[in-house]
């Protein structure tokens, strides 16, 4: 629990979510860089003003994802878009790359001097969207080492949403999450089968029950549900629901942020 602690300096942390518009290269594709990083720049304010306690990056719009590698054109941009996120918001920052390009995700971390990684494919294998995601546990931290980054923190997504999991059946969730804390994780991540979906309460529960290792929620976080996943948790990813009408892929609304963050310190002093 350590690292989580330095990192967040706050009570069970809300990480709000800044999807990056399509970047260079990618279908989607139709903004200058120029304009990619002030519409990031222009959310994380907001978030900071409505009084989020983290923000991450993620390169969602940047559908179909490659798999595990992606250009420099996305790293490099995703780099200097964080340095300036970090640099103007001074919250706690992290990153994911997708889809599982996790020493990509902790190369711009280094260099953007950000705080945590979201990592897919940290053990076992599952098939998700981009094909077969193998685990990267063994290679990443190494790379970890080698850079001098061991102060940036490592969460794992476990049964990760959007994929299947048939291989790993006989597999439960807490024995993945066993072996993602034996394989040197700094925390878990569980999530609903897709963008949005609620994790299970049943399996927060009995990860808390059984791990002295950080557990997040990922997925499905809202208003309404919070004060049931808020005592089951370690830390909150929320993305959908700080969006107009609660999808990803429209604006932010500051006034479900502000209102989410209000119940969230009201949770903290009870």
């Amino acid at each position: 629990m350590q690292k989580i602690k330095a990192i967040f300096k706050v009570d069970k942390p809300v990480i709000a979510m800044i999807h990056l518009q399509a970047l260079a290269g990618t279908p989607k594709n139709n903004l200058s860089s120029e304009a990619i990083i002030k519409h990031a720049l222009d959310e994380a304010k907001t978030y900071q003003k409505a009084g989020v306690d983290a923000l991450m990056i993620e390169n969602m719009h940047d559908v179909p994802y490659l798999k595990n590698n992606v250009g420099h054109e996305i790293s490099s941009l995703m780099a200097i878009i964080a340095y300036l996120i970090k640099k103007e918001t001074k919250l706690p920052l992290g990153i994911q790359i997708l889809a599982g390009a996790n020493k990509a995700a902790l190369a711009v971390a280094k260099a953007a001097n950000l705080d945590f990684v979201r990592a897919e494919g940290f053990v076992f294998a599952h098939v998700a969207d981009e094909g077969l995601i193998e685990a990267q546990a063994a290679e990443l931290l190494r790379y970890r080492k080698q850079i001098g980054a061991e102060q940036i923190a490592i969460f794992t997504d476990i049964k990760k949403k959007h994929s299947s999991h048939q291989i790993t059946a006989d597999v439960s969730l807490l024995d993945t999450a066993l072996a993602a804390q034996f394989f040197l994780s700094d925390g878990v991540i569980i999530t609903g089968n897709h963008t949005g979906d609620n994790a299970s309460t049943t399996d927060l529960k009995a990860l808390k029950e059984k791990l002295n290792f950080p557990v997040f929620v990922g997925s499905g976080l809202t208003l309404d549900n919070l004060a049931e996943y808020y005592p089951i948790c370690d830390a909150m990813i929320v993305g959908s629901y700080f969006k107009q009408n609660g999808y990803w892929e429209h604006a932010i609304d500051e006034k479900r942020v502000v209102l989410f963050m209000e119940k969230i310190n009201e949770l903290r002093n009870n």
